[in-house]
């Protein structure tokens, strides 16, 4: 083949190329494919493709308000009631001017987290299971739900039928009722005892040393039984909300995922074809291409620049076609999401130029070769 080509004119050889790679190309595209309806397998359909216009800009935005807004505002609690006292938590009770019932509390015994601090827990009054404390002349007094102030109440009227005036103070000793986890990009990740200080998202972080350089301060999760509530710092404070408004549950589990977990990839006919990593939860269309290089002027089809997107529904596939007038600014407004894919389509003479290439390796440097003087 190599001497046939090279015996004839450059623009004959072109030609020639051209027509076989024709002659390829329709071989190919008009033989009947795995997963086409002829060969019996059933194909997946392809998403549907949404182009990136102003209308589907403002929808995105106004969707992103309303679920921020809707997810964080039973959240928020300005002012949180004070601590209620709950089963596993340990009392100290003093009657004053009465010795002898000084000394009645037991030793609890200690739980996985204290076993592995290795701290014991303070003797005093356990509050077992069903909220109830064994006190003398008192009985079984259920306090469990009660704050110190409610629950110092209810005892003093039990003593008074025995002891006149009877001066009680009560207070939690140690807090062993309610907890919550932080685990992710903290410093000490583990359970935290939520005590008479309110348990706001701010106080959990500070307990757990504060969060590491490398995490994403607009990706932390909040779960709460089986719903999930995504809570960005930054965006909270653009937002006017405090975040130590955010007050924390039982149970609660706070995830603080890392920058890396919210890379972005651009791919396809770029300069530089890279992942990147999101700005304080934030990057655009415009600033991932700029990043990357921007569209490749040799090969890149400017008209097919695709943002494919794993949503809930399905795959979601967006074409921006970068040369109509008010591209750019369309492309500086469409926020990407983390995980999202961007690939830039090559150029139809890109891609004819690589299929001859493949049938005939060095056909075309060949005949530019011998198409100089």
């Amino acid at each position: 083949m190599k001497t046939q080509i090279s015996s004839l004119t450059p623009l004959a050889a072109l030609l020639l190329l051209s027509s076989l790679a024709g002659c390829a190309a329709f071989s190919v595209t008009g033989a009947p494919r795995s997963g086409s309806p002829r060969s019996g397998i059933a194909s997946e359909p392809a998403p549907p493709t949404e182009l990136i216009t102003m209308q589907l800009i403002d929808a995105d935005k106004a969707l992103r308000a309303r679920r921020s807004n809707q997810s964080l505002a039973h959240l928020i609690v300005r002012d949180p009631p004070p601590y209620a006292i709950g089963p596993g938590d340990i009392l100290s009770i003093v009657v004053w001017d009465h010795p002898e019932l000084a000394g009645q509390g037991v030793a609890a015994s200690p739980t996985a987290a204290e076993v592995q601090s290795a701290s014991a827990p303070p003797a005093g009054f356990v509050v077992d299971h069903e909220g109830r404390v064994q006190f003398p002349f008192a009985g079984p007094v259920t306090l469990a739900g009660l704050t110190e102030d409610q629950a110092r109440a209810l005892l003093t009227t039990r003593l008074a039928r025995y002891i006149a005036n009877p001066l009680v103070t009560l207070r939690v000793q140690a807090y062993r009722s309610k907890r919550v986890y932080i685990d992710g990009e903290v410093r000490v990740p583990g359970l935290q005892s939520i005590n008479d200080i309110p348990m706001t998202l701010m106080e959990a972080l500070n307990r757990a040393g504060g969060m590491l350089p490398n995490a994403d301060q607009s990706r932390i999760v909040l779960e709460r039984g089986d719903a999930r509530y995504q809570v960005g710092l930054r965006g909270l404070v653009a937002r006017d909300i405090n975040p130590g408004s955010i007050l924390l549950a039982p149970g609660d589990v706070v995830r603080v995922h890392s920058r890396d977990e919210g890379k972005v990839f651009v791919s396809g006919e770029v300069v530089t074809p890279k992942a990147l990593t999101m700005h304080d939860g934030r990057l655009t269309l415009n600033e991932a291409l700029g990043e990357s290089g921007g569209i490749s002027p040799l090969s890149g089809d400017a008209r097919q620049v695709y943002v494919i997107r794993k949503a809930v529904d399905g795959t979601r596939v967006y074409q921006l076609d970068a040369r109509r007038a008010g591209a750019l600014a369309m492309a500086e407004a469409f926020e990407l999401e983390p995980r999202d894919l961007i690939y830039v389509a090559a150029s139809p003479l890109a891609n004819w130029y690589r299929s001859v290439s493949m049938l005939f390796p060095g056909a075309l440097t060949q005949v530019v070769t011998f198409g100089r003087p």
